[in-house]
């Protein structure tokens, strides 16, 4: 097929394969299961390889629960931070299991769950987080339980506990000191339980990470407290995998090289502009080319970043950003009516398939 237009998001097959068959090792050495953040990543053109070597999805709304249910299929955990009755009681025609993000949710609404299996989301206390927005045990955090004793008063409604701590952890022996407070502090409650979630936010999945002591500290975890362990991965499932393909369609000089491209931080990869973060630029290549990338919004801060480059770029050059997969799709916005980049996959085979085009149809019929 042609070259698709820019801008488009490439998702790489073979790139997230490499992630998919760590994700499996960790399941096979440890006994732990891994779900989906649908949160994360929600594109379900590649679940057909992605549900080869995952137990199924886990959501922060009705709607993402939906949608692991009919796209993914297998497990389907249910969670948000505040569900009305409405909501938990069409959730549970289909999810496997209801997780709560207080006390008072729980006594509300357990009787509404169908007798499901229900979980509890307990705050520890303890988090690691590059970020404070990101971080789930600020002061004063609203996400979940962080009494013991209130949590203990409500075992016997509870299969499992969820404790999401975690954001772009790639540090193992912080995990594992986390893991034994954890085991330290809510023993009690954990001997009681069937399963235990231990969230998203480990970066198991990058180079070098220690499987194996992974794995181990997973698997006495389990052993330890007879429970099965939930590890719910989004970043580390989809990293490095996917690009947000554009073209430079000018370059203007106010002190330094501007080049503006057919995409935006604010619309296409909002992230960076929540975090403050640069994305690495994959083509052209690093190089000693001083120039600012930026997007084509109105926002003033509509910068990707100031790199290097190999070469100049001028109108027409193609730049290619990486890891435009995680927290990028789901967030993408039609601030500006800015054009919607595309959704294309090279499979497994080689094949670039361009599985979804958007049009002002799309930004009509998303307005009133």
């Amino acid at each position: 097929m042609a070259k698709p237009t820019t801008p488009y998001y490439l998702i790489d097959e073979q790139k997230l394969l490499k992630n998919l068959e760590i994700i499996q090792q960790v399941r096979e050495l440890s006994g732990a299961k891994s779900v989906l953040a649908l949160k994360c990543f929600a594109t379900w053109c590649v679940f057909p390889l992605m549900r080869k070597y995952m137990d199924g999805t886990t959501s922060s709304s009705l709607p993402e629960a939906r949608l692991g249910h009919e796209k993914f299929g297998k497990e389907v955990h249910a969670y948000s931070v505040a569900f009305s009755r409405k909501e938990v009681r069409e959730v549970s025609t289909f999810a496997s299991k209801v997780i709560f993000n207080s006390v008072s949710q729980l006594k509300m609404y357990a009787r509404d769950t169908r007798g499901l299996p229900l979980g509890l989301r307990v705050n520890p206390g303890v988090s690691h987080s590059h970020y404070d927005l990101a971080d789930p045990a600020r002061r004063y955090s609203r996400l979940g339980v962080a009494s013991l004793e209130e949590a203990m008063e409500v075992a016997s409604l509870i299969t499992g506990v969820m404790f999401h701590f975690n954001c772009e952890n790639d540090d193992f022996k912080g995990v594992a000191a986390t893991l034994d407070q954890i085991g330290e502090k809510y023993g009690p409650l954990l001997q009681k339980l069937e399963w235990v979630s231990l969230g998203g936010g480990i970066a198991f999945t990058k180079k070098g990470y220690p499987l194996k002591a992974f794995c181990r500290k997973l698997k006495a975890f389990q052993k330890e407290f007879g429970v099965q362990l939930y590890l719910e991965p989004g970043e580390a499932a989809i990293t490095g995998c996917g690009e947000l393909v554009t073209t430079v369609l000018d370059v203007v000089h106010n002190e330094m090289d501007t080049a503006i491209l057919d995409a935006s931080t604010e619309a296409h990869m909002l992230d960076l502009l929540i975090y403050r973060i640069s994305p690495k630029v994959n083509v052209p290549g690093p190089g000693r080319y001083p120039v600012i990338i930026a997007g084509r919004s109105c926002l003033a801060g509509d910068v990707f970043g100031t790199y290097k480059l190999k070469s100049k770029l001028a109108a027409g050059d193609e730049v290619r950003l990486a890891d435009a997969a995680g927290y990028t799709m789901v967030k993408k916005n039609w601030f500006n009516g800015l054009p919607m980049p595309s959704i294309c996959v090279k499979r497994l085979n080689g094949k670039l398939e361009t599985v979804r085009q958007f049009s002002y149809k799309d930004y009509l019929e998303g307005l009133s």
